[in-house]
């Protein structure tokens, strides 16, 4: 998804072709849902709210999404490629380095990582606060894709520093719940200054835990 997405289309000749104005109008719907929703809430946010923010007609939204849900969980999809990406991109080439990373090197790279997501949060608050706050109050489909989401973070997280045990893992899906909780408050207060600050804390909690 293109973060910055783009402004209204100019009416007429325009040189774009279908499949890139509809990917326009979709960028545009899930951004306007997100901003929406980080000043209305979930609940409080209409898909009317939404095609006035996008400016697109209704027709245009429904030939894009089946309704508000449907936006929410694809615009939850996108949040998740945006503020995970760095994330899960890197992880995998390390658990197959030759030789392999000593504990400082892992602990190094999710060092730098986890500032990325941190940066990522502070960058993009409305798709933030989408993936942290409002998936809560989208309903079941949506609260699970974040438990199923998280569970691969972990796993992510426990494969780059090599973790195997039952007490490593749990204490990787320990980090990425506390992250999550630790995260949401400064987002909802709008105190984006206050998140780079949890950068030491968390790597620390790492390294006093599953490292051990």
């Amino acid at each position: 998804m293109t973060v910055d997405a783009p402004g209204r289309l100019p009416r007429g000749r325009h040189g774009l072709s279908r499949d890139e104005v509809r990917r326009s109008q979709r960028d545009r719907l899930m951004l306007a849902l997100a901003e929406a929703m980080a000043e209305q809430g979930y609940v409080g946010t209409s898909v009317a709210d939404v095609i006035t923010r996008a400016g697109v007609s209704r027709e245009t939204f429904y030939q894009q999404f089946d309704s508000k849900l449907d936006c929410f969980l694809a615009a939850f999809d996108a949040a998740a490629d945006l503020l995970f990406a760095p994330l899960t991109g890197p992880l995998g080439p390390v658990a197959g380095t030759d030789p392999p990373l000593g504990d400082a090197a892992r602990l190094a790279r999710f060092d730098e990582l986890l500032g990325t997501y941190l940066a990522g949060l502070a960058a993009q608050p409305a798709f933030a606060r989408l993936f942290l706050v409002e998936v809560y109050a989208a309903g079941p489909e949506a609260i699970a894709r974040r438990v199923a989401l998280q569970a691969t973070i972990a796993d992510a997280i426990a494969a780059l520093l090599d973790v195997t045990t039952e007490p490593g893992r749990f204490a990787c899906q320990a980090l990425v719940a506390a992250t999550s909780a630790l995260v949401t408050a400064p987002l909802v207060a709008g105190d984006l200054d206050a998140l780079p600050a949890l950068r030491a804390p968390l790597v620390d909690l790492l390294a006093r835990s599953a490292l051990r």
